[in-house]
Parts: structure tokens; sequence; C-alpha cells
């Protein structure tokens, strides 16, 4: 078995040495510990994690894998342990308490999962938009134009005079989104932003999100378990035990005859210390238990069981992880 890491270790470059030098949001080897009921628990492993300013990305794994833990750490919600953690200029490891907040108001906006959390029920649709805007000392004329803008191109200005009572779930969260962009932040940070919606309006929410993040401009980071959400942006990476197990890098692709078809293409993720967590499926496939032999070719790594005499030299370059599939 092999493992390519191709647009991912060009992702990775950067001109003086130094990770993700020139990406709007840099994990490097993030780690986040906190105390549970006496117990020490580990959420975060040494993460690493790049994403690029304009980028639309989902953020995926089980409960328990640390991805709202990471979520909470890059929306200033919470403060990492250790490692090296960047949004634009603001270094997350060092901000005062101060700092925190502006940070928020200024730099990031945010989606809850809970449409109930996301606005002031007794204010209307437009009010809630124009709140973090009065907030910010932004003047009446220009609160009100901007409300109308955001929530026209989110497709929600007919509710501009409605309470979230007076709403549906989906309309709650998409005027949520326009709360979230009011003040013109470089990212928007989703958790579960479909986690209370049935399919259908799911979709209007996730499309909500593609508007902000394309007629915007906004950076979009969706944390999800829902692996439906993925299908709508352009990068999804999972997350397995505190660290960045693999991506899919979604492109759209066109054919001999004009048409055009998405291709989805799967990698591993090496981190900064050389770690790759190999998919279960392989793992139970060849048994890859404890010790493993590993072998260096011209053009890729190749990993099989101890206990297994070595293999003849691959000619080519295995494509199983690193696979395509095509999408309509």
């Amino acid at each position: 078995m092999t493992t390519t890491l191709g647009a991912l270790e060009e992702r990775a470059r950067t001109r003086n040495g130094e990770f993700g030098e020139d990406a709007l949001i840099v994990c490097d080897s993030l780690v986040r510990i906190y105390q549970s009921e006496g117990i020490e628990v580990q959420a975060l492993q040494g993460l690493d994690l790049l994403v690029e300013r304009g980028e639309l990305v989902a953020i995926v794994g089980a409960s328990g894998s640390g991805k709202s833990t990471l979520l909470s750490v890059l929306s200033g919600l919470d403060a990492p342990t250790a490692g090296r953690v960047r949004v634009g200029p603001w270094d997350l490891m060092a901000m005062s308490p101060r700092q925190r907040v502006d940070y928020r108001r200024r730099m990031v906006g945010f989606v809850w999962q809970q449409t109930a959390r996301n606005l002031v029920p007794y204010l209307t649709s437009a009010e809630n938009v124009t709140l973090p805007l009065a907030l910010a000392g932004v003047g009446r004329a220009e609160r009100t134009r901007r409300a109308k803008d955001l929530l026209d191109v989110l497709g929600v200005g007919y509710c501009a005079d409605r309470r979230p009572g007076a709403m549906s779930g989906g309309e709650q969260q998409r005027v949520a989104i326009a709360v979230g962009l009011a003040n013109e932040p470089q990212v928007l940070f989703a958790d579960e932003p479909t986690g209370e919606l049935d399919t259908a309006t799911s979709h209007d929410v996730l499309e909500g999100l593609r508007t902000a993040n394309r007629e915007l401009g906004t950076t979009v980071v969706v944390v999800t378990h829902d692996s439906g959400v993925s299908e709508h942006v352009q990068r999804t990476v999972a997350i397995r035990d505190g660290r960045t197990s693999s991506e899919v890098v979604r492109r759209t692709h066109t054919r001999e005859d004009g048409s055009e078809h998405v291709v989805a293409e799967e990698f591993a993720v090496l981190d900064r210390a050389g770690r790759v967590q190999l998919p279960r499926e392989y793992r139970d496939a060849l048994a890859l238990v404890g010790r493993v032999r590993l072998a260096l070719e011209e053009s890729h790594v190749s990993v099989w069981p101890s206990g297994r005499p070595e293999p003849a030299p691959d000619p080519g370059p295995d494509t199983k992880h690193g696979r395509h599939r095509e999408q309509p």
C-alpha cells in the first residue's frame, strides 16, 4: 500500500521554511488539554491545519474527535495549550483578554448550531443584523443599508421585519449568517449549522454559506459530523483523535465535449512530525497492527505488515489513496 500527498505538499510549501506563511489560518502542532472531573483530556494532539484566504472548508469528524475544540480555539472562545495558531495577523497564543474581544468583533463571525442561540428573540431580523454594527460604532444609515444588503444577498430580505419566532429554522439560520457577516469579518465559522434542520432546509443554509464565500469573499469554515455537508464545499478535512487524518479536495474539470464534472480526490495527511493516519479499511484489509515495514521508493513510500516478506519494488505509484471519484 502507498500514500501519495500531491496537492497537500504544494499547499504546505512556503517561501522561507515557515509553515503556512501565506495561509489565512495556521495551526502548527496545536495542542489543547483540559481537565474534566479531575481527568486530563487531550482534545487536540499536535494538530496541523492550513486554510487559504477565500476557501470554503468543512471540518468533519466523529463526536470527541476534537473538531469542536478546534473551532472554539480558532474563534477565540477558548485558549490553546501549546503549539502555534494564527488567524490573519492575530497570534491566538499571545492575545490578552481585551485583544481576544477585539478579535471576535473584527476578525471572525460565528454561527451556532442552535437557532435560538444566534438571534435575540425580541428583535427583528434587521435589528439583529444591525446590533453588532451598533456595538462597533457604525452610523445608523450605514447599519440600515448593510442589514438590507446582507439579508437580500442571503435570500431572506422578506424576513427583515420578522422576529425569530415568526421564521422557520432555515430562515433563522440564514439571518444568523447575516449577523455573523455584519462587521465584515475575514472568516466565518459555523458550528453544525444544519444540525437541527431537515435535508431541504439544510441545503438552503449551506447555499447561504456558499453565497457568503462566493459573493462576499469571506473565508468560511464549517464544523460538522454530517457527511452530506462536504458535498457543498471545496475541501473537507477529517479529524480523528485530535489530529487531521485525511482531506478530500474537489475540483471542476471540463470534458472534451465541453461538459463539466466534479472530481473528488482523497489524500492522507502527513503532519509536521511525519505522522500519517492510515484509513481503518486499509489497516483491516492488510492486518496492519503494531510494527509495519516501510520502504522509500522512487516516487512513494510502501507500507506492509511486518510479518510478510518484503514485496518486489513497485513499478509505479499506487493510486488507491489519492483516488479519483467523479460526481455528477
